[in-house]
């Protein structure tokens, strides 16, 4: 059964690698629209300095929370990284947040009332209402594809798959097996959505604009969404040859039913 007690305790993961630019606007946007969350910022030391400024945000700011990792090791490891503090520091909702922008932090309480009556709440780019903004078309179409592919190869009821502003639960992060995850990237948040869609909880899509960062380079390249492409794939196809596996178990114990 799904748990449906309070969020009075909400962190947002924001994983940084060269964001100096942007992590104190982001930060500052995200406590002027939502005052009282906690921010973790995941920093994988950083060349630019992101860390340091981290640090000082964390100096004045109580709600301010650092972790410093070795060197850069993917967006998937930083978030699962973040989960396991918040885990263990008690917070009743985790949230993972971009620190370039792309997920604007006014569009947070959206995701927080949805996640009441829901076990994970995506950000959604292309239901109803949701949209992208200063993206080149061919962004667009591996973006729309990558989600289309993997929502089919899946069975996944959801318009975006790949879409990376998610609020969580912490019990649904408990239940879905983080220690086993090893992919990042476009992969990670489709492996996300994967496992809390096994474990039978509910995930809601609310629209979203995500808007194309102003400052920096974008993290996303082809082997990522390769990489992603392929895993969905033996994923879907490991998942229907249970099934099927398991279609015919039972129809061979029928069988031996009616036999008797």
């Amino acid at each position: 059964m799904s748990d449906r007690s309070p969020l009075d305790k909400v962190l947002v993961v924001i994983p940084t690698y060269n964001e100096a630019e942007n992590i104190e606007s982001i930060v500052n946007r995200l406590h002027t629209a939502n005052p009282t969350v906690h921010v973790l910022i995941a920093d994988d030391n950083s060349p630019d300095g992101t860390g340091a400024i981290a640090d000082r945000l964390a100096e004045s700011d109580d709600r301010v929370h650092v972790m410093h990792r070795a060197g850069k090791q993917g967006l998937g490891a930083a978030y699962l990284a973040g989960f396991d503090w918040g885990l263990e520091h008690g917070y009743d909702a985790i949230v993972e947040m971009d620190a370039d922008g792309s997920h604007q932090p006014e569009q947070l309480p959206s995701l927080l009332a949805a996640l009441a009556d829901a076990d994970m709440v995506k950000g959604s780019r292309y239901v109803k209402g949701g949209s992208t903004v200063n993206w080149p078309v061919s962004r667009k179409l591996i973006s729309r594809g990558g989600s289309l592919w993997s929502a089919a190869v899946l069975g996944l009821p959801l318009r975006d798959v790949t879409g990376g502003f998610n609020a969580f639960r912490a019990s649904t992060l408990r239940a879905i097996d983080l220690d086993e995850i090893a992919s990042a990237g476009y992969c990670f948040q489709i492996d996300l959505a994967w496992r809390t869609h096994k474990k039978g909880l509910k995930i809601t899509e609310v629209p979203i604009e995500f808007v194309e960062r102003e400052f920096g380079e974008s993290k996303m390249n082809r082997a990522i969404v390769i990489e992603a492409m392929i895993r969905t794939t033996l994923w879907g196809l490991d998942h229907r040859a249970k099934q099927l596996a398991g279609a015919a178990g039972k129809a061979a114990d029928k069988a031996k039913e009616l036999r008797k």
